[in-house]
């Protein structure tokens, strides 16, 4: 043990030029996360069991391929030799054979560890055993790990997430890195080459457009969380994304709530990280994520991150995203609590996206238009477009010419 110590401290002192593995995510990343439903209340019948629905319900056909263990995992000390040990009450088999047994089912397997001297939850943490613990997610065979920020004071993030992306790369094991310091040290200025994504804000809550008070943070709503997100298109893209954390798809909103957040979160090309209890989940909620058609939106090959193009009277925002083949993707987007009627000109809304170098101008191009929730098509950009949104709903458009 002392010397894997002592090999990770030459790391974090001489060898501070990331080191990742290339190309571990092209598009965002989907899965699943045990956290916002069950928190540390996981154990191995859970795994197994939201594996089986994963397969069953057609998530991971939709796209869904990683199945991720947040805290909790862990017993409280490490071993003898300053490994890691899963909880033997949670996980009586061991790691190895619950990761064998997802792989089994053609899903990945991720797990969740913390840069500081313990998780949030207060199972070990990572710092000073980076190699080590890096060591053993290759031998167990995870392919995803969450890398979170608690009981960092005096740590400097960059330098941390850094150390152990290199400790993954040295492990040998292709493993996606997901950076979760909730965007405090604007990872999106340096993190491209330590990991796959990272997390732009604080962690988010199963609401529209509320803070839910924790004490000493605040948890945030869909639309709060959005907001903090959109001025950061700039910075995302393949293999290294935005992550405005996980859906709350399924988890107490309404229906149309529900598909007004996994809309945006395709806009922004998020990674789409199911939080819910997809044993138990309705056929509502399950119709919401495994939507084809929206799904393509958040995994287009271009891998732009949509934004806000404008604000509209009564609450009623537009966003685009530009998509390959000179299509593009528009959300009307009602955040009030009423309907609100659109009367949209194309022809007088040329946008021109200085960041991604696209432009969508229906003077000179006419773009056949469908709904993508309803898939059906509404017509071009030749006619002004007449529609209604309900409240907190969203209309979704792709373009195409």
């Amino acid at each position: 043990m002392k010397r894997i110590v002592f090999i990770s401290f030459l790391f974090i002192n001489f060898n501070l030029q990331a080191q990742k593995f290339a190309n571990l995510a092209p598009t965002p990343p989907m899965g699943w996360n045990s956290w916002n439903t069950f928190t540390i209340n996981i154990n191995e019948q859970l795994v197994k069991e939201t594996a089986d629905k994963m397969v069953s319900s057609g998530m991971r056909d939709a796209g869904y391929k990683y199945l991720v263990l947040d805290d909790g995992w862990m017993s409280k000390q490490r071993d003898a030799e300053g490994f890691l040990v899963p909880d033997p009450k949670k996980f009586p088999h061991g790691m190895k054979a619950l990761v064998n047994y997802v792989h089994s089912k053609g899903l990945k397997f991720g797990l969740y560890n913390c840069a500081g001297t313990q998780t949030c939850a207060g199972y070990p943490g990572t710092r000073g055993y980076e190699y080590q613990d890096a060591l053993r997610y290759a031998q167990w065979g995870i392919d995803y790990l969450k890398f979170d920020w608690c009981n960092s004071t005096g740590i400097n993030a960059e330098e941390a997430y850094t150390t152990m992306s290199n400790a993954l790369k040295l492990a040998g094991r292709p493993i996606v890195f997901s950076l979760c310091e909730w965007g405090d040290n604007k990872p999106w200025l340096w993190a491209k080459n330590v990991g796959e994504l990272w997390r732009t804000t604080g962690d988010i809550f199963g609401c529209w457009d509320c803070a839910e008070n924790k004490g000493t943070w605040y948890a945030w709503g869909a639309m709060q969380i959005m907001d903090k997100q959109e001025s950061l298109y700039p910075y995302g893209g393949p293999n290294h994304w935005n992550d405005p954390d996980m859906l709350e798809v399924g988890n107490g909103m309404s229906e149309a709530e529900d598909r007004s957040h996994f809309s945006m979160w395709c806009m922004m090309a998020a990674p789409l990280i199911a939080g819910n209890d997809i044993r138990k989940m309705s056929i509502q909620t399950l119709d919401i994520l495994t939507n084809k058609d929206v799904i393509a939106i958040d995994q287009d090959a271009l891998g732009m991150q949509g934004y806000r193009y404008k604000k509209m009277a009564d609450s009623l925002e537009v966003w685009v995203k530009p998509l390959i083949n000179n299509s593009w993707a528009i959300a009307f987007l009602n955040r009030s609590h009423k309907e609100l009627s659109i009367h949209y000109n194309w022809e007088n809304e040329i946008v021109n996206d200085t960041v991604h170098h696209r432009i969508l101008d229906a003077t000179i191009h006419n773009y056949a238009i469908s709904n993508v929730w309803s898939n059906k098509a509404i017509g071009s950009t030749e006619e002004i477009m007449i529609s209604k949104v309900a409240p907190h709903d969203v209309l979704l458009l792709r373009l195409k010419y």
